[in-house]
């Protein structure tokens, strides 16, 4: 069963969105699009934090997606699973928390920086890059890599189905034993699907993980300016050419994108400003992965997507 409660109205409208976006120019889209799309009555910050868990996940909440359930490759977004793990190391003691960690994982977060991504995984996993290794202790260090995958199948959530999360994110590629470890078809790529990685924000955003202290780090280091002074200022501010482009400028945005050459990805929880008619806009949570070279250079789809979404979240 869904975090959420399917809303036939909800399902429809990104339905009817999908189709407009081909026709308007994007054809086959509906094949490289995954959306998935959720919206609370409330604020969703630290909402379980006084709450038992199984309280929390039983509450309702309405959604909708198009292949939400369909793994595929995350780029960066795979950086959110990191950050939540980290903070698991630490609170049991597995991680030592120093100046050094919390840079790194700063940079992963608010500049996607792969650099750090690589420092963290090597921390959370005990193991780090280079060459080729024989096959006892090749072995060795891919039990190692898939401690990430344990944990998150630890968390017992359907939507992690089909999920991986053991590889680190790169500028030019892996060598050495990393593109051994990636297989020769690249079979053990990352991957994940807007379903879990929605689930896994909205724990992070209402404080249903590890434990409230470590949401609001999280938190923090996923808060993004809509300020357009402060976006001119960072040509990577992860909002130009993502979900945070489609929203009004009043708005708050907490996200963490994702782009390569072949892919253009984005996950975020969005509370709107309040609409000038008195009415009630209802904060919303929305991931969405395109893949494929034309959605990669396609800076308007997320902000397109995220638009109508916006408007159709009002209440």
């Amino acid at each position: 069963m869904a975090f959420y409660s399917p809303d036939p109205a909800m399902g429809q409208i990104l339905a009817d969105l999908v189709r407009a976006l081909e026709l308007e120019g994007r054809p086959g889209l509906a094949q490289h699009l995954s959306i998935t799309w959720v919206r609370y009555d409330q604020s969703l910050i630290a909402r379980a934090a006084d709450l038992a868990p199984e309280r929390f996940w039983g509450l309702p909440v309405q959604g909708a997606s198009w292949a939400g359930d369909r793994p595929r490759y995350p780029a960066s977004v795979v950086k959110l699973v990191y950050l939540a793990a980290a903070e698991a190391w630490r609170q049991s003691d597995l991680l030592i928390d120093t100046p050094e960690l919390r840079r790194a994982l700063a940079d992963m977060i608010r500049d996607s920086s792969n650099d750090a991504t690589g420092l963290v995984l090597d921390l959370l996993t005990g193991t780090t890059s280079g060459p080729a290794l024989p096959p006892g202790r090749m072995a060795a260090w891919v039990e190692q890599r898939q401690l990430v995958n344990r944990w998150l199948a630890e968390l017992d959530w359907p939507e992690l189905q089909g999920c991986n999360a053991c590889q680190k994110t790169w500028g030019d590629g892996p060598y050495g034993r990393e593109r051994e470890f990636y297989g020769e078809q690249l079979d053990n790529r990352n991957r994940l699907s807007t379903d879990a990685v929605a689930r896994l924000l909205q724990a992070v955003i209402a404080s249903a993980l590890v434990s409230p202290p470590a949401c609001a780090r999280m938190r923090a280091l996923l808060a993004r300016s809509l300020d357009p002074a402060q976006r001119a200022a960072d040509p990577e501010n992860q909002v130009d050419g993502f979900i945070g482009e489609g929203l009004p400028p009043q708005a708050q945005l907490w996200s963490k994108a994702g782009w390569m050459s072949q892919a253009r990805h984005d996950a975020a929880y969005v509370e709107p400003p309040a609409p000038h008619d008195g009415g009630r806009a209802a904060p919303f949570l929305l991931v969405i992965f395109s893949e494929g070279q034309a959605c990669a250079r396609d800076s308007r789809l997320l902000p397109e997507i995220a638009a109508h979404l916006a408007a159709a979240s009002a209440i």
